[in-house]
């Protein structure tokens, strides 16, 4: 049995619509027809009844919470969650989006039930689900490289063990967007976000910083029990087991960022999931060019956190996961775990390598394929070739077109990764190393890259538009695009209206977004 904790943010309406990009229907009966219906919808309330919800407590009955009762700022000591009563939004409630495949597939409900009043009370935070006792995590984290002591503060809440709902609201927000004093008032919003864990390298750190090795102990336990559940809880070895198994998988998450231009954003220890989930991505973005030094965040003036920093940045995090767990291991253990984190270069490496070929559509192993990739990857990078649909494509393109130099002016991306002067040599190279596949044809090996190098990824400037039309109280878009990324590899009529796979327009050149966005 797999548990969901769900959490509710009260943020900014410009970003809440758009954290959750990608849904999943796994259930037989939720077929793509039906996905594709969830902007149809009638999201107006029409009645009043009980959500048929089922809470478990399993954090607040085996982790410890604050003995001080009362909302106010203040250190929390000896405990991982405080109890904290959300504050109700005060104005009209509007439910703007949510993810039908969450509601039918994790919590079983029928799609009736967003015409409830008090579904959409629930998920705001203006009443809790039966059952609800609503927590506030204690974690902290460095951030940008500095230790920035406790973070967990109250703005997001733990109500039970459910989903990614948006509801949105005519209460203002006052925000400077940029930080430079520019203060203006916006549309508030609450968003309920779904995961199977929200503990993060930070929720470990601050429990080393204060010395609580008791709870830091009781709250890996727990982890481990309820997450990694091929460790054996009464094993001496658990802790070095759990960090290999942080180690690798974080390698592996952070190398499928890159293969699709995922810049996360903001990498502080905070936002680094113990389960290697992709969580706390605010001022995020889908490289569009390629640039390795490509950083999403205005914010982050140092480019500390630019798409290509990620894979280091994840050994720093890594190392700081580490030392939150030194206290707990013995002089031959932290050997070991030291042993483990140099590995990390090697594994993710070897996963980059691994996703990127498979997005060139190269079969087994040859000894020139890193340099292939390599290649093509300097042929982007010099002539600022679009990300994603140099990748598509290519996958798009047939392999005849390519040896005779045929890429059709509609092929926009590959066009200019075409005007290089190495472009005839990779392409002598990388059709050579086609020519080497058994039983594959042309047709297959397209095939089998468009299943892996989408057509569409959620750009800013798509954001935009929808949060534009988003604030005259048209959600259309919203729901567009969670329907669309629904299907990101698939060739979608309305996708190509919208112009999602076009080139960015004008208008949208200059976006940017930061840590308040």
């Amino acid at each position: 049995m797999i548990r969901y904790s769900f959490m509710l943010f009260f943020i900014l309406f410009a970003r809440a619509a758009f954290r959750d990009k990608q849904g999943f229907c796994e259930r037989n009966e939720c077929n793509e027809d039906e996905a594709s219906k969830q902007n149809q919808f009638d999201f107006s309330v029409k009645h009043n009844a009980e959500i048929p919800l089922t809470l478990t407590h399993t954090l607040s009955d085996c982790l410890p919470l604050d003995e001080v009762d009362g909302n106010f700022i203040r250190t929390v000591k000896s405990c991982v969650f405080s109890e904290c009563q959300p504050t109700p939004l005060k104005k009209p409630l509007t439910l703007a989006a949510l993810s039908l495949d969450a509601l039918w597939n994790i919590l079983d409900l029928n799609q009736s039930v967003i015409q409830n009043q008090e579904f959409i009370h629930c998920v705001s935070g203006g009443k809790l689900f039966a059952g609800s006792v609503p927590l506030a995590h204690r974690y902290g984290g460095h951030q940008f490289g500095y230790w920035a002591g406790q973070l967990g503060d109250g703005r997001a809440h733990l109500l039970g063990e459910y989903t990614n709902s948006l509801v949105v609201s005519e209460e203002p927000v006052w925000r400077d967007q940029f930080y430079n004093g520019n203060i203006v008032k916006e549309r508030g919003a609450v968003v309920l976000r779904l995961a199977k864990s929200w503990f993060r390298i930070g929720s470990l750190e601050i429990l080393t910083k204060a010395g609580e090795l008791n709870v830091l102990r009781t709250l890996l336990d727990f982890v481990i029990k309820e997450h990694f559940r091929s460790i054996a809880t009464n094993d001496p070895q658990r802790y070095v087991a759990f960090f290999f198994r942080v180690v690798n998988e974080t390698a592996h998450l952070i190398a499928q960022w890159m293969a699709v231009g995922f810049a996360h954003g903001v990498c502080n220890t905070d936002n680094f999931s113990l389960l290697s989930i992709t969580l706390d991505y605010g001022p995020f973005g889908f490289m569009e060019s390629y640039d390795p030094n490509f950083v999403p965040n205005s914010s982050d003036d140092e480019g500390r956190y630019s798409i290509g920093s990620q894979a280091n940045v994840g050994l720093f995090n890594l190392q700081k996961l580490l030392e939150a767990l030194q206290p707990l291991l013995t002089q031959d253990q932290i050997l070991e775990s030291q042993q483990i984190l140099r590995e990390y270069p090697q594994i993710y490496q070897q996963r980059f390598l691994e996703l990127f070929k498979a997005k060139l559509g190269l079969l087994e192993n040859e000894d020139e394929d890193s340099y292939l990739v390599a290649f093509f990857l300097k042929l982007m990078e010099d002539t600022g070739a679009d990300f994603t649909m140099t990748f598509r494509q290519l996958s798009e393109v047939t392999a005849s077109d390519l040896q005779i130099d045929s890429v059709a002016q509609s092929m926009w991306a590959l066009s200019v990764l075409s005007t290089h002067e190495y472009f005839t040599d990779w392409v002598r190279l990388y059709l050579q190393r086609l020519s080497r596949h058994h039983n594959d044809s042309d047709e297959t090996r397209q095939h089998r890259m468009q299943r892996i190098n989408p057509r569409y990824v959620l750009r800013n400037w798509m954001a935009e538009s929808a949060i534009r039309k988003a604030e005259e109280n048209d959600f259309s878009e919203v729901a567009l695009l969670q329907q669309i990324l629904m299907n990101p590899f698939t060739e979608q009529d309305e996708a190509e209206r919208a112009g999602y796979s076009s080139k960015t327009p004008m208008w949208a050149q200059q976006l940017r977004v930061s840590c308040s966005s």
